[in-house]
């Protein structure tokens, strides 16, 4: 019989694959007491047949598909649960006393076990539409899972049965959410510091805040090149007074000595005083400028700070 993978590598017969796709795509699994209400006998014969042949026929009924599928579990020359020791079967109460059971399969059982579990755990998954529960699918399975040929002894069997299926499809449904919230809770957490989480935002304005505080806490800070032509102005100004203020004394000046001063050392005297204050106000420009500039650079890598958190 042909076969192929299923998505959790499951080597099954693809007939199963291919029946089990068409019932999804119908909304099988929606269609209240799916794989409990039996189709048509003349409609399954038809089925079948055009399924053996290779043929999904249009318009196919979804309770002839799960009929199907239950009646190729129930052909079967010995039943997938066959080689498990009946009493050992009894004895398996707990999901894990059913796993462990599981594990004495053969390959071939274990794998057709699994995607049956798991195509039960997906009805059940939509019980509130199909009214179907883990034991509702797990009683209309049971029959099909085994041959024995005493017929009483096969009846009290599919009990046993229908307890260990439901065992595992609860143990099956477990793990899905159990992944679930595993995959929900990797996340990458925001920026958190000794106070708590901090999202991405919240980092950004402390910075500007506190870029804020050290602009008003540096008075003498001016960013721009307009404070700097204000004192190149302010410094020809001063140059330009004390030059007129020489102009305007006489070329020669009498101290109290009688001793005679010639108005060019006045100027030269008031040369050099305009000298010194010029360069006194250079120096505080400077100093101011790198004042900004230290600050120019706090704001920037603080910034960066904000764009990385980003």
């Amino acid at each position: 019989m042909q076969l192929s993978f299923d998505c959790r590598g499951n080597s099954v017969p693809t007939i199963l694959l291919l029946m089990q796709r068409h019932l999804y795509d119908k909304g099988g699994l929606q269609a209240e007491g799916i794989f409990r209400i039996n189709a048509e006998n003349s409609q399954e014969e038809y089925v079948r047949e055009q399924l053996n042949r290779g043929v999904i026929p249009d318009g196919i009924d979804v309770h002839c598909l799960a009929g199907l599928i239950k009646a190729w579990f129930r052909e079967l020359p010995s039943g997938v649960l066959d080689s498990l020791p009946p009493e050992l079967v009894i004895k398996s109460q707990s999901e894990e006393e059913c796993a462990r059971l599981v594990r004495l399969l053969p390959p071939t059982e274990a794998a057709l076990l699994d995607w049956t579990i798991n195509l039960m755990a997906d009805v059940v998954q939509l019980e509130h539409l199909n009214k179907m529960n883990a034991r509702n699918v797990a009683m209309v399975f049971a029959p099909n899972m085994t041959q024995l040929s005493d017929p009483l002894t096969a009846l009290m069997h599919a009990v046993q049965v229908m307890n260990f299926l439901k065992t595992l499809i609860t143990r099956t449904l477990k793990a899905r959410q159990d992944s679930m919230v595993d995959s929900t809770s990797n996340f990458p957490l925001e920026p958190s510091d000794k106070n708590g989480p901090q999202s991405s935002s919240q980092l950004c304005n402390d910075v500007n805040n506190e870029v804020k505080n050290e602009c008003e806490g540096e008075k003498s800070f001016v960013p721009t090149t307009e404070r700097n032509s204000q004192s190149l102005a302010s410094i020809e100004n001063s140059s330009a007074r004390n030059r007129s203020l020489v102009d305007n004394r006489p070329c020669i000046m009498v101290s109290r000595e009688g001793s005679l001063r010639s108005s060019s050392e006045s100027v030269k005297k008031g040369s050099k005083k305009a000298n010194e204050r010029s360069m006194a106000d250079r120096e505080s420009g400077l100093e101011e400028k790198s004042k900004g500039t230290r600050i120019v650079n706090r704001v920037n890598s603080r910034a960066e700070l904000c764009e990385a958190w980003r």
